[in-house]
Protein backbone atom coordinates (compact mmCIF):
# COMPACT_ATOMS: atom_id res chain seq x y z
CA UNK A 1 0.00 0.00 0.00
CA UNK A 2 1.05 3.23 -0.56
CA UNK A 3 1.79 6.17 1.49
CA UNK A 4 -0.86 8.48 0.30
CA UNK A 5 -3.23 4.82 -0.23
CA UNK A 6 -2.49 4.30 3.68
CA UNK A 7 -3.23 7.89 4.82
CA UNK A 8 -6.68 7.50 3.05
CA UNK A 9 -7.61 4.25 5.05
CA UNK A 10 -6.39 5.43 8.09
CA UNK A 11 -7.44 9.16 7.92
CA UNK A 12 -10.06 8.26 10.70
CA UNK A 13 -8.01 6.68 13.39
CA UNK A 14 -8.72 8.16 16.60
CA UNK A 15 -10.78 10.52 15.42
CA UNK A 16 -14.42 11.07 16.92
CA UNK A 17 -17.16 11.45 14.98
CA UNK A 18 -20.11 13.82 15.04
CA UNK A 19 -22.77 12.87 17.43
CA UNK A 20 -25.08 10.05 15.56
CA UNK A 21 -23.48 10.64 12.52
CA UNK A 22 -23.35 6.94 10.95
CA UNK A 23 -27.72 6.83 11.49
CA UNK A 24 -26.66 3.35 12.93
CA UNK A 25 -28.40 2.18 15.99
CA UNK A 26 -26.78 -0.49 18.37
CA UNK A 27 -27.94 -1.79 21.48
CA UNK A 28 -25.27 -3.53 23.66
CA UNK A 29 -26.31 -6.15 26.35
CA UNK A 30 -23.57 -6.00 29.22
CA UNK A 31 -21.34 -3.01 30.96
CA UNK A 32 -18.39 -4.86 31.61
CA UNK A 33 -15.19 -4.13 29.95
CA UNK A 34 -16.51 -5.80 26.73
CA UNK A 35 -19.18 -3.68 26.87
CA UNK A 36 -18.02 -0.68 27.72
CA UNK A 37 -15.07 -0.71 25.33
CA UNK A 38 -17.98 -1.52 22.13
CA UNK A 39 -20.19 1.33 23.17
CA UNK A 40 -17.50 4.01 23.86
CA UNK A 41 -15.70 2.93 20.35
CA UNK A 42 -19.17 3.25 19.08
CA UNK A 43 -19.88 6.55 20.38
CA UNK A 44 -16.78 7.73 19.41
CA UNK A 45 -17.36 6.23 15.56
CA UNK A 46 -20.36 8.14 15.08
CA UNK A 47 -23.11 5.42 16.07
CA UNK A 48 -26.15 5.88 18.52
CA UNK A 49 -26.03 3.05 21.42
CA UNK A 50 -27.44 2.31 24.31
CA UNK A 51 -26.10 -0.26 26.96
CA UNK A 52 -28.72 -2.36 28.92
CA UNK A 53 -27.42 -3.66 32.44
CA UNK A 54 -29.25 -5.91 34.24
CA UNK A 55 -27.52 -4.63 37.69
CA UNK A 56 -29.37 -2.44 39.53
CA UNK A 57 -27.05 0.26 39.95
CA UNK A 58 -23.44 0.35 39.15
CA UNK A 59 -22.33 0.60 42.67
CA UNK A 60 -23.66 -2.99 42.74
CA UNK A 61 -21.56 -3.97 39.83
CA UNK A 62 -18.14 -3.14 41.02
CA UNK A 63 -19.61 -4.79 44.07
CA UNK A 64 -20.23 -8.19 42.32
CA UNK A 65 -16.89 -7.62 40.49
CA UNK A 66 -15.54 -7.66 43.84
CA UNK A 67 -17.08 -10.35 45.09
CA UNK A 68 -16.80 -13.03 42.05
CA UNK A 69 -12.52 -11.91 41.70
CA UNK A 70 -12.30 -10.73 45.50
CA UNK A 71 -11.10 -7.98 44.34
CA UNK A 72 -8.71 -9.71 41.77
CA UNK A 73 -6.11 -8.56 39.13
CA UNK A 74 -6.84 -7.84 35.48
CA UNK A 75 -4.14 -7.42 33.16
CA UNK A 76 -4.98 -5.44 30.00
CA UNK A 77 -1.85 -5.58 27.41
CA UNK A 78 -0.52 -3.16 25.38
CA UNK A 79 -2.82 -3.99 22.64
CA UNK A 80 -5.62 -3.01 25.35
CA UNK A 81 -3.94 0.02 26.52
CA UNK A 82 -2.83 1.61 22.93
CA UNK A 83 -7.05 2.16 23.31
CA UNK A 84 -7.62 3.28 26.78
CA UNK A 85 -4.33 5.89 25.91
CA UNK A 86 -6.69 6.68 22.61
CA UNK A 87 -9.28 7.83 25.00
CA UNK A 88 -7.38 9.97 26.77
CA UNK A 89 -7.65 8.18 30.62
CA UNK A 90 -3.74 6.30 30.46
CA UNK A 91 -3.45 9.33 33.68
CA UNK A 92 -6.32 8.16 35.56
CA UNK A 93 -5.68 4.66 35.68
CA UNK A 94 -1.95 4.45 35.47
CA UNK A 95 -2.09 5.80 38.74
CA UNK A 96 -4.11 2.75 40.23
CA UNK A 97 -2.14 0.06 38.50
CA UNK A 98 1.18 -2.34 39.24
CA UNK A 99 4.39 -0.98 38.59
CA UNK A 100 6.86 -3.37 37.85
CA UNK A 101 9.72 -4.04 35.69
CA UNK A 102 10.50 -7.17 36.74
CA UNK A 103 9.15 -11.04 37.22
CA UNK A 104 11.14 -12.80 39.72
CA UNK A 105 10.08 -16.48 38.98
CA UNK A 106 11.23 -19.32 41.07
CA UNK A 107 11.08 -23.18 41.42
CA UNK A 108 8.96 -24.72 43.92
CA UNK A 109 12.15 -25.24 46.38
CA UNK A 110 12.28 -21.70 46.03
CA UNK A 111 15.77 -21.25 43.46
CA UNK A 112 15.37 -18.24 41.06
CA UNK A 113 14.93 -19.54 37.86
CA UNK A 114 14.37 -16.71 35.81
CA UNK A 115 14.36 -12.31 36.26
CA UNK A 116 11.97 -11.41 33.15
CA UNK A 117 12.24 -8.04 32.12
CA UNK A 118 8.58 -6.33 32.03
CA UNK A 119 9.24 -3.26 30.31
CA UNK A 120 6.71 -0.47 29.66
CA UNK A 121 5.92 1.01 27.19
CA UNK A 122 5.96 -1.51 25.31
CA UNK A 123 5.48 -1.17 21.19
CA UNK A 124 4.83 2.25 21.81
CA UNK A 125 1.64 1.39 24.51
CA UNK A 126 1.30 1.11 27.94
CA UNK A 127 -0.24 -2.42 29.85
CA UNK A 128 -2.24 -2.06 33.00
CA UNK A 129 -2.25 -4.28 35.84
CA UNK A 130 -5.01 -3.66 38.63
CA UNK A 131 -7.71 -4.18 40.67
CA UNK A 132 -10.56 -4.99 38.02
CA UNK A 133 -13.04 -2.83 40.03
CA UNK A 134 -11.24 0.20 40.51
CA UNK A 135 -10.08 0.15 36.77
CA UNK A 136 -13.61 -0.82 35.61
CA UNK A 137 -14.70 2.31 37.97
CA UNK A 138 -12.27 4.55 35.69
CA UNK A 139 -13.28 3.37 31.90
CA UNK A 140 -17.07 3.43 33.07
CA UNK A 141 -16.68 7.16 33.79
CA UNK A 142 -14.80 7.75 30.99
CA UNK A 143 -18.41 6.42 29.01
CA UNK A 144 -20.57 8.57 30.91
CA UNK A 145 -18.33 11.48 29.93
CA UNK A 146 -18.98 11.03 26.54
CA UNK A 147 -22.31 10.35 26.96
CA UNK A 148 -23.02 6.64 26.43
CA UNK A 149 -26.26 5.77 27.65
CA UNK A 150 -26.47 3.38 30.26
CA UNK A 151 -29.58 1.97 31.55
CA UNK A 152 -29.23 -0.48 34.89
CA UNK A 153 -32.37 -2.90 35.97
CA UNK A 154 -32.71 -4.00 32.58
CA UNK A 155 -31.87 -7.11 32.20
CA UNK A 156 -32.43 -8.84 28.71
CA UNK A 157 -35.26 -12.04 29.00
CA UNK A 158 -35.24 -12.58 25.29
CA UNK A 159 -33.54 -11.37 21.86
CA UNK A 160 -35.49 -11.56 18.33
CA UNK A 161 -34.52 -10.24 14.90
CA UNK A 162 -36.98 -9.17 11.85
CA UNK A 163 -35.48 -9.71 9.27
CA UNK A 164 -37.97 -7.90 6.57
CA UNK A 165 -37.01 -4.70 8.76
CA UNK A 166 -33.35 -4.95 9.19
CA UNK A 167 -33.90 -4.61 12.63
CA UNK A 168 -32.87 -7.01 16.19
CA UNK A 169 -33.80 -6.35 19.30
CA UNK A 170 -34.23 -7.44 23.07
CA UNK A 171 -37.38 -7.78 25.47
CA UNK A 172 -36.67 -6.46 28.91
CA UNK A 173 -39.58 -6.36 31.67
CA UNK A 174 -41.77 -6.89 28.61
CA UNK A 175 -40.70 -4.07 26.76
CA UNK A 176 -39.41 -4.44 23.48
CA UNK A 177 -35.95 -2.45 22.50
CA UNK A 178 -35.33 -2.71 18.84
CA UNK A 179 -31.76 -1.40 16.95
CA UNK A 180 -30.00 -2.18 13.61
CA UNK A 181 -27.88 -4.18 15.92
CA UNK A 182 -27.73 -6.15 18.91
CA UNK A 183 -23.85 -6.82 20.46
CA UNK A 184 -24.06 -9.50 23.70
CA UNK A 185 -21.37 -8.40 25.85
CA UNK A 186 -22.96 -10.41 29.15
CA UNK A 187 -20.58 -12.74 30.08
CA UNK A 188 -20.34 -16.58 29.25
CA UNK A 189 -23.95 -17.33 30.47
CA UNK A 190 -25.22 -14.60 28.27
CA UNK A 191 -28.61 -15.67 26.75
CA UNK A 192 -27.69 -15.09 23.37
CA UNK A 193 -25.20 -17.92 23.09
CA UNK A 194 -28.37 -20.24 23.12
CA UNK A 195 -30.37 -18.03 20.27
CA UNK A 196 -27.36 -17.74 18.36
CA UNK A 197 -26.00 -21.58 18.49
CA UNK A 198 -29.94 -23.11 18.34
CA UNK A 199 -28.21 -24.98 21.23
CA UNK A 200 -27.11 -25.11 24.83
CA UNK A 201 -23.43 -24.86 24.50
CA UNK A 202 -22.01 -26.64 27.70
CA UNK A 203 -18.87 -25.88 29.83
CA UNK A 204 -16.27 -28.23 30.61
CA UNK A 205 -14.02 -28.24 33.61
CA UNK A 206 -10.72 -27.67 32.99
CA UNK A 207 -9.31 -29.65 35.75
CA UNK A 208 -7.91 -26.85 37.33
CA UNK A 209 -9.12 -24.10 39.67
CA UNK A 210 -7.44 -20.79 41.52
CA UNK A 211 -7.47 -19.52 44.77
CA UNK A 212 -7.78 -15.92 44.52
CA UNK A 213 -6.65 -13.07 47.13
CA UNK A 214 -6.38 -9.27 47.66
CA UNK A 215 -5.62 -7.75 51.30
CA UNK A 216 -4.28 -4.64 52.62
CA UNK A 217 -0.30 -5.63 53.38
CA UNK A 218 0.16 -3.52 56.76
CA UNK A 219 -3.29 -4.97 58.37
CA UNK A 220 -2.01 -8.62 57.23
CA UNK A 221 1.01 -8.07 58.61
CA UNK A 222 3.27 -8.23 55.37
CA UNK A 223 5.89 -5.58 55.90
CA UNK A 224 6.59 -7.03 59.57
CA UNK A 225 7.17 -10.72 57.98
CA UNK A 226 10.75 -11.79 57.01
CA UNK A 227 9.42 -14.40 54.99
CA UNK A 228 7.02 -11.71 53.47
CA UNK A 229 8.39 -8.09 53.76
CA UNK A 230 9.98 -8.20 50.01
CA UNK A 231 6.48 -7.73 48.38
CA UNK A 232 5.91 -4.23 49.79
CA UNK A 233 9.52 -2.38 51.38
CA UNK A 234 10.55 -1.54 48.15
CA UNK A 235 7.29 -0.30 45.98
CA UNK A 236 5.45 -2.44 44.10
CA UNK A 237 6.44 -5.90 43.08
CA UNK A 238 5.99 -9.29 41.02
CA UNK A 239 7.01 -12.61 42.34
CA UNK A 240 6.19 -16.44 41.11
CA UNK A 241 6.73 -20.10 41.43
CA UNK A 242 6.70 -22.75 39.50
CA UNK A 243 6.18 -26.66 39.12
CA UNK A 244 4.75 -29.76 40.58
CA UNK A 245 1.46 -28.88 38.17
CA UNK A 246 1.07 -25.29 40.53
CA UNK A 247 1.56 -21.89 39.15
CA UNK A 248 1.71 -19.19 42.42
CA UNK A 249 2.03 -15.46 41.22
CA UNK A 250 2.10 -12.88 44.02
CA UNK A 251 2.64 -9.32 43.49
CA UNK A 252 1.92 -5.77 45.38
CA UNK A 253 0.51 -2.43 44.01
CA UNK A 254 -0.04 1.42 45.33
CA UNK A 255 3.65 1.44 46.52
CA UNK A 256 3.86 -1.95 48.05
CA UNK A 257 0.56 -0.86 50.49
CA UNK A 258 -2.14 -3.94 48.77
CA UNK A 259 -1.33 -7.64 47.71
CA UNK A 260 -2.83 -9.70 45.50
CA UNK A 261 -2.10 -13.39 45.10
CA UNK A 262 -3.46 -16.48 42.52
CA UNK A 263 -2.53 -19.73 42.73
CA UNK A 264 -3.69 -22.22 39.87
CA UNK A 265 -3.83 -26.12 40.83
CA UNK A 266 -5.10 -29.50 39.63
CA UNK A 267 -8.66 -30.22 40.48
CA UNK A 268 -11.35 -32.08 39.76
CA UNK A 269 -15.05 -30.46 40.12
CA UNK A 270 -18.26 -30.84 38.79
CA UNK A 271 -19.79 -28.23 36.83
CA UNK A 272 -22.62 -26.09 38.27
CA UNK A 273 -24.61 -23.22 37.83
CA UNK A 274 -21.92 -21.40 40.21
CA UNK A 275 -18.02 -21.42 39.88
CA UNK A 276 -16.95 -19.41 42.27
CA UNK A 277 -16.89 -20.38 45.74
CA UNK A 278 -15.28 -19.43 49.57
CA UNK A 279 -11.99 -20.88 49.91
CA UNK A 280 -10.47 -22.56 52.70
CA UNK A 281 -7.04 -21.54 53.82
CA UNK A 282 -6.16 -25.64 54.74
CA UNK A 283 -6.84 -26.39 51.22
CA UNK A 284 -4.68 -23.57 50.23
CA UNK A 285 -1.58 -24.46 52.11
CA UNK A 286 -2.13 -28.13 51.34
CA UNK A 287 -1.03 -26.82 47.59
CA UNK A 288 2.41 -25.92 48.29
CA UNK A 289 2.97 -28.40 50.94
CA UNK A 290 7.02 -29.19 50.76
CA UNK A 291 7.62 -25.46 48.98
CA UNK A 292 9.54 -23.09 49.31
CA UNK A 293 8.13 -21.39 52.95
CA UNK A 294 7.91 -17.80 51.37
CA UNK A 295 4.67 -19.37 49.92
CA UNK A 296 2.82 -20.45 53.03
CA UNK A 297 3.77 -17.44 54.58
CA UNK A 298 2.47 -14.88 51.74
CA UNK A 299 -0.70 -17.36 51.20
CA UNK A 300 -1.54 -17.37 54.75
CA UNK A 301 -1.65 -13.36 55.09
CA UNK A 302 -4.58 -13.65 53.26
CA UNK A 303 -7.85 -12.60 55.39
CA UNK A 304 -9.99 -14.89 52.93
CA UNK A 305 -9.68 -16.00 49.89
CA UNK A 306 -12.15 -17.24 46.20
CA UNK A 307 -11.87 -20.92 45.41
CA UNK A 308 -12.82 -20.03 41.38
CA UNK A 309 -13.46 -23.39 39.23
CA UNK A 310 -11.82 -22.84 35.69
CA UNK A 311 -14.11 -23.88 33.01
CA UNK A 312 -13.59 -24.22 29.31
CA UNK A 313 -15.42 -23.94 26.17
CA UNK A 314 -15.12 -25.28 22.94
CA UNK A 315 -14.47 -22.69 20.17
CA UNK A 316 -18.58 -21.78 18.71
CA UNK A 317 -18.61 -22.08 15.46
CA UNK A 318 -20.12 -18.59 15.12
CA UNK A 319 -20.29 -15.61 16.94
CA UNK A 320 -23.27 -13.82 14.62
CA UNK A 321 -26.57 -14.79 14.47
CA UNK A 322 -28.22 -16.04 11.11
CA UNK A 323 -29.68 -12.75 9.83
CA UNK A 324 -26.08 -11.26 11.01
CA UNK A 325 -28.25 -8.42 13.71
CA UNK A 326 -27.42 -10.11 17.23
CA UNK A 327 -23.32 -10.96 17.70
CA UNK A 328 -21.71 -12.39 20.74
CA UNK A 329 -18.22 -10.13 21.90
CA UNK A 330 -15.74 -10.82 25.04
CA UNK A 331 -16.41 -13.82 27.05
CA UNK A 332 -19.90 -14.48 25.55
CA UNK A 333 -18.18 -15.27 22.61
CA UNK A 334 -14.73 -16.67 23.75
CA UNK A 335 -13.97 -17.10 27.30
CA UNK A 336 -10.45 -17.10 28.06
CA UNK A 337 -7.88 -18.52 31.10
CA UNK A 338 -6.52 -16.42 33.57
CA UNK A 339 -3.00 -17.50 32.56
CA UNK A 340 -3.77 -16.26 28.80
CA UNK A 341 -3.83 -12.49 30.26
CA UNK A 342 -5.56 -11.53 27.36
CA UNK A 343 -9.42 -12.11 28.45
CA UNK A 344 -9.95 -8.06 28.86
CA UNK A 345 -8.14 -7.14 26.35
CA UNK A 346 -9.48 -8.97 23.70
CA UNK A 347 -12.80 -8.15 24.83
CA UNK A 348 -11.80 -4.81 24.17
CA UNK A 349 -10.34 -5.06 20.70
CA UNK A 350 -13.63 -6.54 19.58
CA UNK A 351 -15.36 -4.00 20.51
CA UNK A 352 -12.93 -1.18 18.90
CA UNK A 353 -13.09 -4.08 15.81
CA UNK A 354 -16.60 -3.59 15.23
CA UNK A 355 -17.46 0.08 15.89
CA UNK A 356 -14.81 0.56 13.12
CA UNK A 357 -16.10 -1.69 10.55
CA UNK A 358 -19.62 -0.42 10.96
CA UNK A 359 -18.60 2.86 10.71
CA UNK A 360 -16.61 1.93 6.70
CA UNK A 361 -20.19 -0.05 5.91
CA UNK A 362 -22.30 2.13 6.75
CA UNK A 363 -26.01 2.04 7.82
CA UNK A 364 -27.01 0.22 4.37
CA UNK A 365 -24.20 -2.54 5.38
CA UNK A 366 -24.20 -3.60 8.75
CA UNK A 367 -24.68 -7.34 7.57
CA UNK A 368 -21.96 -7.04 5.51
CA UNK A 369 -19.84 -5.12 8.32
CA UNK A 370 -20.54 -8.14 11.01
CA UNK A 371 -19.78 -10.89 8.67
CA UNK A 372 -16.35 -9.23 8.49
CA UNK A 373 -15.58 -8.40 12.05
CA UNK A 374 -16.10 -12.02 12.91
CA UNK A 375 -13.51 -12.85 10.01
CA UNK A 376 -11.31 -10.50 11.13
CA UNK A 377 -11.43 -11.17 14.76
CA UNK A 378 -11.67 -15.24 15.09
CA UNK A 379 -8.63 -16.89 14.44
CA UNK A 380 -6.70 -14.22 16.43
CA UNK A 381 -8.44 -14.47 19.50
CA UNK A 382 -8.57 -18.30 19.12
CA UNK A 383 -4.41 -18.46 19.13
CA UNK A 384 -4.35 -15.81 22.22
CA UNK A 385 -6.53 -18.57 23.94
CA UNK A 386 -4.09 -21.21 23.03
CA UNK A 387 -1.08 -19.11 24.21
CA UNK A 388 -2.75 -19.47 27.82
CA UNK A 389 -2.75 -23.07 27.52
CA UNK A 390 0.72 -23.07 26.70
CA UNK A 391 1.78 -20.77 29.47
CA UNK A 392 -0.34 -22.87 32.09
CA UNK A 393 1.60 -26.64 30.35
CA UNK A 394 4.74 -25.35 30.77
CA UNK A 395 5.02 -23.99 34.38
CA UNK A 396 3.25 -26.22 35.33
CA UNK A 397 5.42 -29.03 33.77
CA UNK A 398 9.00 -27.51 34.70
CA UNK A 399 11.45 -29.07 36.31
CA UNK A 400 13.27 -27.76 39.43
CA UNK A 401 16.77 -27.51 36.90
CA UNK A 402 14.93 -25.61 34.37
CA UNK A 403 15.80 -22.15 34.03
CA UNK A 404 15.95 -19.40 31.37
CA UNK A 405 13.91 -16.90 28.93
CA UNK A 406 12.04 -20.59 28.61
CA UNK A 407 9.68 -19.87 30.94
CA UNK A 408 8.85 -16.39 30.75
CA UNK A 409 5.60 -15.49 29.86
CA UNK A 410 5.17 -14.70 26.51
CA UNK A 411 4.86 -11.10 25.33
CA UNK A 412 5.22 -11.44 21.14
CA UNK A 413 4.63 -8.64 19.04
CA UNK A 414 2.18 -10.00 17.13
CA UNK A 415 -0.15 -9.53 20.17
CA UNK A 416 1.02 -6.41 21.92
CA UNK A 417 2.22 -4.64 19.04
CA UNK A 418 -1.29 -4.87 17.52
CA UNK A 419 -4.03 -1.92 17.06
CA UNK A 420 -6.91 -3.21 16.53
CA UNK A 421 -8.39 0.45 15.53
CA UNK A 422 -5.96 0.83 12.48
CA UNK A 423 -6.57 -3.18 11.70
CA UNK A 424 -10.13 -2.97 11.30
CA UNK A 425 -9.20 0.12 8.50
CA UNK A 426 -6.65 -1.66 7.01
CA UNK A 427 -8.12 -4.59 6.00
CA UNK A 428 -11.93 -4.18 5.79
CA UNK A 429 -12.50 -3.42 1.80
CA UNK A 430 -10.23 -6.88 1.42
CA UNK A 431 -12.30 -8.56 3.58
CA UNK A 432 -15.29 -7.42 2.93
CA UNK A 433 -14.63 -8.05 -0.67
CA UNK A 434 -13.79 -11.39 -0.08
CA UNK A 435 -17.16 -12.28 1.53
CA UNK A 436 -19.33 -10.52 -1.47
CA UNK A 437 -17.56 -12.36 -4.13
CA UNK A 438 -17.04 -15.66 -2.95
CA UNK A 439 -20.04 -15.95 -0.22
CA UNK A 440 -19.98 -15.54 3.83
CA UNK A 441 -18.33 -18.70 5.14
CA UNK A 442 -18.01 -20.35 8.74
CA UNK A 443 -14.87 -19.18 10.14
CA UNK A 444 -12.15 -21.89 10.58
CA UNK A 445 -9.91 -22.47 13.54
CA UNK A 446 -6.11 -21.65 13.16
CA UNK A 447 -3.84 -24.14 11.86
Amino acid sequence: MDPEEDNQTLKNLAVVAPPDSTGIEIIVVGCGYGGLACAIECKRKGHKVTILEKIPEFKVLGELLCHQNNAGVISLGPNAGRVLQRWGIHDRIWPICRHVNTLILHNYRGEIVREQPLPLPLWGAYGYDGHRAEMHQVIYDYAVSIGVDIRFDHGVEAYYEDEANGKAGVIVKGTKFEADLVVAADGVKSQARHYILGYDDKPRASGYAIFRAWFDAKEQGVDQDPLTDYLCKDGDSFYGWIGRDVHFLASSTRGGTEISWVITRKNDFEISDSWSFPGKMEDVLAVVDGWDPRCAAILSKAPSCIDWKLIIHDPLPTWISKTTRVVLIGDAAHPFLPTSQQGGSQAIEDGVTLAAVLQLAGKDNVPLAVRSWEKIRYQRVRKSQLMGEEVRNKWHQSKPEDRGESLDMPRPEWLFAFDAEAHAYTVYDAVARDIQENGYQLPTLPV
